[in-house]
């Protein structure tokens, strides 16, 4: 690998050993054997790196994370089994999901994070709205984008932050699903 290479790598080392906000310069070179002037040259700044690292794991999870590909019969059987695996997720790559928090915070005063964190929320809500669909993205209504895939972001933040808070206590894919239609019925009134 080059210096651009072994920085991301580092970065991504760092990411899952410290978090976002107390990754230094200094952590990001020692972790990639690399100068830490090489960081400014390749990045222009840590945030930039930690950003790009940070999103290259985000992306490696959304790609892994799949259509609904549970074993259940029904489609209710699949998003609860795919829930279930996310929620797995939460715990096993715990690293990912506090950076991402992290990240958010820090967006606050970062108004180009901010809006990078934006954009990928755009681009979830409709991958989201594709997956539960069964529909390329291209092909997703618009309606779906904003009602579909928000409520699925939402959800997903929401059961991120139960699980990283009380794990023992947050709810399963099964509950999610019932809770799903429970609501759907009272919706209907």
């Amino acid at each position: 690998m080059g210096n651009r290479e072994d920085l991301l790598a580092g970065a991504r080392r760092c990411l899952e050993e410290k978090g976002y906000l107390r990754t230094t310069v200094r952590d990001i070179a020692s972790a990639s054997k690399v100068s830490m002037a090489a960081i400014g040259y390749h990045f222009g700044s840590r945030e930039a790196l930690l950003n790009l690292a940070l999103f290259a794991a985000m992306d490696e999870w959304a790609a892994g994370s799949g259509r609904l590909a549970g074993q259940g019969d029904t489609t209710e059987e699949r998003y609860a089994d795919t829930w279930d695996r996310k929620i797995q997720d939460f715990g096993d790559m715990r690293w990912l999901w506090i950076a991402n928090v992290e990240a958010f915070v820090h967006a606050q005063s970062s108004p180009e994070l901010l809006a990078a964190l934006a954009e990928g929320q755009r681009r979830s809500r409709r991958m989201v709205a594709a997956q539960l669909r069964g529909v390329p993205e291209d092909a997703v209504a618009e309606g779906d984008v904003r009602a579909l895939g928000s409520v699925h972001i939402a959800l997903l933040t929401g059961v991120m932050v139960q699980t990283l808070t009380d794990p023992e206590q947050a709810p399963s894919g099964r509950e999610l699903a019932q809770g799903l239609r429970v609501m759907a019925e009272l919706l209907e009134r």
